[in-house]
């Protein structure tokens, strides 16, 4: 009856023996102390190589028949079994109470009770109801804590495992997402990236200004993006990133020869905030992607409003007319799924999809 098992024979014996003494200690303050019993209680018939003997079975009996029910219920119970099959094991552990308990009252047993009230002696003889109530009720109470045990105990591992399995998928997206962004990171030597900006930067300043000016902005960006130390676990100062949608905002500027119709104001101080990179910057892009970049009457509006513990950020345009470029939505993914990490339910992100408006909030609550 016993296969898989969750308790050991001794994790099982100690419990067992220690349940025991707890109420062989219990029964002792009882009878001491209980008005009814004789001043005396005969502690030579409690310690009686009778009893101890008795004792010692009822102690190996219980250790070995927990030991195997509690073991295979778990077992079935861990498995998934239809209900029929905790049919088996439950008349196994009837009948290996039933036999127990035969043996004991043919071993044991005197067949009376004595009982001792006010200073007289009764004697009263155990009618086959009283035992046969008695067996009942000690059969369903093995049984019954057997199953309650494994069932607990079935509780407590289920929510162990889901415990674990989500820390272990939790690691897996950490580490899916740092080997992605390792591998992105590899394709380009950010070294080599920079010299040849900086290279072509030089070579541009006689002929133009506004190319040079370009590509040192360009060398900027792409500096902030593959810098290793622009995030400390896993938050960058809100400054530098503020420097980067301002750089993002001159490159797009110089695109268009400075015809765009942007507005981005910054409100509080921005010293001691943080926040994880390239969240703003992924809105602001999303802008520059799919907005009017032209419109007088609905210019690009980026706001930035910074509180004690607390940061708003507001971006609303004007939607493309005429066709417009494929979106997969995996931008605004990724930036929820980066928030629920890194702020939990400490923040808030709204997206306003309207016929000729698209406006995006976000506010973070930080501690």
């Amino acid at each position: 009856m016993g296969q898989g098992k969750r308790y050991s024979l001794k994790q099982v014996f100690w419990v067992v023996l220690a349940v025991n003494i707890f109420f062989m200690v219990l029964g002792a303050i009882v009878i001491s102390v209980t008005p009814a019993t004789s001043d005396t209680p005969t502690w030579d018939k409690i310690f009686s190589w009778k009893n101890l003997i008795s004792t010692i079975i009822s102690l190996a009996f219980s250790t070995f028949f927990y030991f195997f029910a509690v073991n295979t219920f778990h077992r079935l119970l861990n498995e998934r079994k239809k209900s029929f099959e905790f049919v088996k094991p439950l008349v196994l552990a009837v009948l290996a109470v039933s036999g127990y308990f035969a043996i004991s009252h043919y071993l044991f047993v005197t067949g009376k009770i004595n009982l001792e009230l006010d200073g007289e002696g009764m004697e009263k003889k155990l009618t086959v109801g009283l035992m046969i109530f008695s067996y009942i009720f000690s059969s369903l109470f093995y049984i019954g804590t057997s199953l309650l045990v494994a069932y607990f105990t079935f509780l407590r591992d289920e929510k162990k495992s889901r415990k674990i399995l989500e820390e272990q998928k939790m690691q897996l997206e950490v580490e899916k997402s740092q080997a992605n962004f390792n591998f992105l990171k590899a394709q380009i030597n950010p070294h080599f990236l920079h010299n040849t900006l900086n290279f072509l930067y030089a070579k541009s300043l006689p002929y133009s200004a506004e190319l040079s000016e370009g590509i040192l902005t360009l060398s900027d960006i792409m500096r902030y993006a593959l810098s290793e130390g622009n995030a400390k676990n896993g938050m960058a100062p809100l400054k530098d990133e503020i420097e980067h949608v301002r750089n993002v905002i001159k490159i797009n500027q110089l695109r268009f020869s400075n015809n765009l119709k942007v507005n981005f104001d910054v409100e509080g101080v921005v010293n001691g905030h943080t926040i994880i990179p390239f969240v703003l910057i992924t809105l602001v892009e999303n802008a520059f992607k799919h907005g009017d970049v032209k419109s007088n009457e609905y210019p690009i509006d980026i706001s930035l409003k910074l509180k004690t513990g607390s940061i708003y950020f507001y971006c609303r345009n004007k939607k493309k007319t005429g066709p417009k470029e494929l979106s997969t939505g995996i931008g605004l993914d990724n930036i929820t799924k980066r928030l629920d990490l890194a702020y939990g339910n400490n923040y808030l992100f709204n997206v306003k999809d309207e016929a000729e408006i698209y406006t995006t909030e976000l506010t973070i609550n930080q501690p």
